[in-house]
């Protein structure tokens, strides 16, 4: 049955901090003096919203501050699972420069004996690679100061403490900071975002805080923790998959880049209006159609109205970004707009990247496009050029022009990526406004870019299309809570089109803090190859809620469609399971120890069934893996089903699995009698 995770004492904390908000545990630096909660002394309350939906509740407090000064404090609590989270905005209302504001920041204490805090690192150099670090006496930090918030670390932790514990998070997509400290059985949490923060607002300036969230829950177990964060994450988090409010369910997609038969690189620079026919035909004769087309990098003009061609030096996909114009050398006249519709009548979406924090050649983009070259952020001895979304005019030019894109070619799903760290670029900026403004552009930026998924998603609803975005910063690096309201990491990782033993490793670790994501389906040594292996086990390692099927139809002599129909059809019948519980049944391993056995399973408490996936690894000398089912209650017994030879045996809770060589994957069925 459906787990409760109800929680009446975080759910009374809540009641208190409504009812007396001098207690919300916020505070902020104003012209040198700091300010704790929002107690009636100094915070004039001047209106309230309330809004219900469901288990969740918000009240909007507007509070006068100063004569110069309006404070905004959102406050949201989750009955369901006792979960409660607060942003703050703060707001020049005057005609005159505010004071100073610094270090708006959330401090938790927790009671409890052996606190412990348990977490993964982020992406790129750490691979999502887990920690459990024991706190007693001692102290722990964690930053993003390079501008992508989960390139590094991740802001999402695990704190144990006592009986009990609390799920921790930051939303906010540039900079961060966590630290964590015990003494004796009291342990201190502290949250900020914006490195160093120390600005006043011009007249009509308006920023905000992360969003600060508090998930507390009542057994000290890995296992349920995991499932009551996944199961708050999927209910009150994930974006709906249409206009409709339906809930996103599992999709596949596909990139025709290395099927083209032409010079290719990173991206889909390749593909032009004489390649994707063929490919699709092909797709379609074979049965083995995806649910989205994915057009990448490289569809676009150059600012100085040449075509980007692959393999150019200086002249690729990474160099020409900035017009979001549809290059007219490789798409001639309506002939984007004319493969959408062909895969729209043959039941496939369309999604297309972009890059809109970035820009190239400034000049030209201002003689043919109408750019502002001011808002191009540059500084020497950095390669790459910031777009400055954060500057009102600059989004507005930005959206407009993504907008057009996709509303005029029926694009369904927009794909966004982020190749630079931004952070010096910003830092930079703030200089060049004076005293007093440092944070200022970071603080703006990342709110105008959640304003502008906001935009993007209401356009793509608006003709039919997706409620969501993808989320890709070279990568995972923009995974926060705050963008994965609007989005979902269809490639968690850039480095998961790799190795299976990484992909094995990434699932058994980030799965547990974010249900939806993807990788590919082939294993290869580069990420940009265009061929590798795609055999069961790999499958079986990418079965995911995003399921991206790389493959060649045309330029593949010896492709194995049986493979293809193979993984698709069995994908199907496992991603009803894969938005459920998740159970990690085997220590995690690293990407470079493929020496034992990884093995995880997710199951629906309701239906009292799910999946069981299971990986004798390349190195292993070991041919029994021993299972035992986090799960299951005593005297519980289960019907195992065999998905390749059909065997059915009755289990208990714990259970071997036999493997007659190394590197096979078993998938197996568990239901409850």
């Amino acid at each position: 049955m459906a787990r409760d995770y109800s929680n009446k004492q975080a759910t009374d904390q809540y009641l208190a901090w409504l009812t007396d908000p001098s207690c919300l545990p916020f505070s902020f630096t104003y012209d040198g003096c700091e300010y704790k909660g929002f107690s009636p002394e100094h915070f004039q309350l001047n209106g309230t919203e309330v809004t219900r939906e469901g288990d969740k509740e918000t009240h909007r407090f507007t509070y006068g501050f100063s004569d110069v000064l309006s404070v905004t404090l959102v406050l949201t609590h989750y009955y369901s699972h006792g979960a409660t989270e607060w942003t703050v905005w703060f707001e020049n209302v005057s005609d005159e420069n505010s004071g100073v504001i610094e270090e708006p920041k959330t401090v938790l204490t927790f009671e409890g004996n052996y606190p412990v805090v348990k977490g993964i690192l982020g992406d790129n150099r750490n691979q999502y690679r887990p920690y459990s670090i024991d706190l007693q006496d001692s102290a722990i930090e964690f930053a993003s100061d390079q501008g992508r918030a989960t390139h590094g670390n991740f802001p999402y932790f695990n704190l144990e403490y006592g009986d009990s514990g609390a799920m921790l998070a930051i939303g906010w997509a540039g900079t961060w900071t966590a630290r964590f400290s015990s003494r004796g059985n009291v342990t201190t949490y502290v949250a900020t975002a914006v490195h160093g923060l120390k600005t006043y607002l011009k007249p009509g300036e308006k920023i905000r805080t992360a969003l600060f969230v508090l998930a507390p829950y009542t057994i000290r177990n890995e296992h349920y923790a995991t499932n009551y964060w996944r199961d708050w994450f999927i209910r009150h988090n994930m974006p709906k998959a249409d206009a409709t409010g339906a809930p996103l369910t599992p999709f596949s997609t596909c990139c025709l880049a290395f099927d083209t038969g032409l010079p290719n690189s990173d991206g889909s620079i390749s593909e032009c209006h004489t390649t994707w026919r063929p490919s699709l035909e092909k797709m379609f004769a074979e049965d083995v159609k995806v649910d989205f087309r994915w057009f990448d990098a490289g569809w676009y003009i150059a600012p100085d109205g040449t075509s980007a061609q692959a393999n150019v030096e200086g002249h690729d996909w990474w160099d020409t970004v900035g017009t979001w114009t549809i290059d007219p050398y490789k798409w001639p006249g309506q002939t984007f707009l004319e493969s959408t519709e062909f895969a729209r009548q043959n039941g496939m979406k369309t999604l297309v990247w972009f890059e809109p924090e970035r820009v190239t050649d400034p000049e030209n983009l201002a003689k043919n496009y109408g750019y502002n070259p001011e808002w191009a952020i540059r500084l020497e001895g950095v390669r790459a050029i910031s777009n400055n979304i954060g500057n009102p005019d600059c989004l507005r030019w930005t959206t407009d022009r993504i907008c057009k894109m996709l509303r005029e070619n029926k694009v369904d799903m927009y794909r966004e990526d982020n190749n630079c760290d931004p952070f010096r670029l910003w830092r930079h900026l703030d200089s060049q406004e004076g005293k007093n403004r440092r944070g200022i552009t970071e603080s703006k930026f990342i709110a105008a870019h959640y304003q502008m998924w906001d935009d993007i998603i209401a356009c793509t609803l608006s003709y039919g299309g997706c409620g969501f975005v993808d989320s890709c910063a070279a990568g995972g690096g923009r995974n926060d809570l705050e963008s994965m309201r609007r989005g979902v990491p269809l490639l968690r990782s850039d480095d998961d089109r790799t190795s299976t033993a990484l992909r094995l490793s990434m699932s058994s670790s980030f799965n547990k803090w974010i249900p939806f994501c993807g990788a590919s389906t082939m294993e290869k040594k580069h990420m940009v190859a265009a061929t590798g292996v795609s055999d069961p086990y790999v499958w079986r390692a990418s079965y995911l809620p995003a399921l991206n099927v790389q493959s060649q139809f045309v330029y593949h002599e010896t492709q194995d469609f049986d493979i293809l129909r193979f993984g698709l059809k069995e994908w199907k019948k496992v991603n009803p399971y894969l938005l459920k519980e998740f159970y990690t049944l085997t220590p995690w391993h690293g990407p470079r120890d493929p020496l034992s056995f990884t093995a995880f399973c997710y199951y629906d408490p309701d239906e009292e069934k799910g999946v069981i996936l299971a990986f004798r690894q390349e190195s292993c000398v070991r041919g029994t893996l021993q299972v035992r089912l986090p799960f299951a209650q005593e005297n519980d017994r289960f019907v195992l089903t065999d998905e390749d030879s059909g065997e059915e045996r009755i289990v208990g809770d714990t259970f071997s699995l036999d493997f007659s060589r190394v590197r096979t994957a078993r998938l197996l069925w568990v239901k409850k009698r």
